[in-house]
């Protein structure tokens, strides 16, 4: 079996949030080479800072792991019905780097939320937020983890029989999306 690498785009901060942990089982099953998590702390985007300093580092490095990786993973939360500012700052920022890192690119979103919807609403709205950068989004399996917190054995391994069995078909078309 090929190997690849991944890159995953958690909309939370929290160093253990169910996203995060979402991203991470999500790698595993897809038994990546190689998978990095990527540091969305950035600066606000700010017109005024990009005309005075240029793309901040960071960013441009975060868009340069982003045109390197075989395909993007994205998981978000829900916040006012959308996506977190965290994911949405970082896609407007890596919108403004050289070159077009997502063009073409296989990506697989999932959402992680405490409600008894999972997210459903904020991943509707993320997948909106990727049609500008061309990407090859996977339509499904959709993967909304309703009462996320409760959701994760201690080693960080989903539990039950329906989010594993469904979160290891997404990256199996992930892994088909990246061959075809």
């Amino acid at each position: 079996m090929a190997k690849y690498s991944l890159i995953g785009l958690s909309g939370s901060l929290r160093k253990d949030s169910a996203n995060t942990q979402l991203l991470r089982e999500a790698a595993r099953l897809f038994e990546a080479q190689e998978f990095t998590l990527a540091d969305l702390n950035l600066p606000l985007y700010d017109g005024d800072l990009e005309s005075e300093q240029g793309v901040p580092a960071a960013v441009q490095a975060l868009s340069d792991s982003i045109a390197k990786a075989d395909a993007v993973l994205i998981s978000t939360p829900e916040y006012n019905k959308g996506p977190s500012g965290v994911l949405k700052n970082a896609l407007d920022w890596i919108s403004r780097t050289k070159g077009k890192p997502w063009n073409d690119k296989p990506v697989a979103v999932m959402s992680a939320a405490a409600g008894r919807a999972g997210g459903e609403r904020a991943q509707m709205v993320l997948r909106g937020f990727m049609v500008p950068f061309r990407v090859r989004i996977l339509q499904g399996p959709e993967i909304h983890l309703a009462d996320c917190t409760n959701q994760f054995d201690d080693n960080g391994a989903l539990l039950g029989e329906v989010y594993p069995r469904e979160l290891k078909a997404l990256m199996q078309g992930l892994r088909r999306e990246i061959e075809r």
